[in-house]
């Protein structure tokens, strides 16, 4: 696993995504700027845990997937579903 490229390709996710840039959020008294929660990733020696969940280690096929999407420069497919508009 090359976490220099993890790393490195979650940064450049991260902008994509925004970071940092506030978005307006229409409130029934008017409006209010808002940044996107962030999704919290931990990276060990032996697996990963994401979003809070359990613990993910690298041998399980969704894990390697999870990974493999990262590397490849690509948000994680499996948060599609929770994310249909991306993220």
């Amino acid at each position: 696993i090359d976490f220099d490229l993890i790393l490195e390709n979650i940064k450049y996710l991260n902008m994509l995504a925004g970071e940092g840039i506030s978005q307006v959020e229409h409130t029934p008294q008017g409006a209010r700027l808002r940044q996107a929660e962030p999704l919290p990733l931990t990276l060990y020696q032996n697996g990963i845990i994401t979003c809070n969940g359990a613990f993910r280690p690298y041998q399980d096929p969704s894990t390697q997937q999870w990974l493999q999407d990262i590397m490849d420069g690509y948000f994680p497919s499996e948060l599609q579903p929770r994310y249909p508009d991306g993220i």
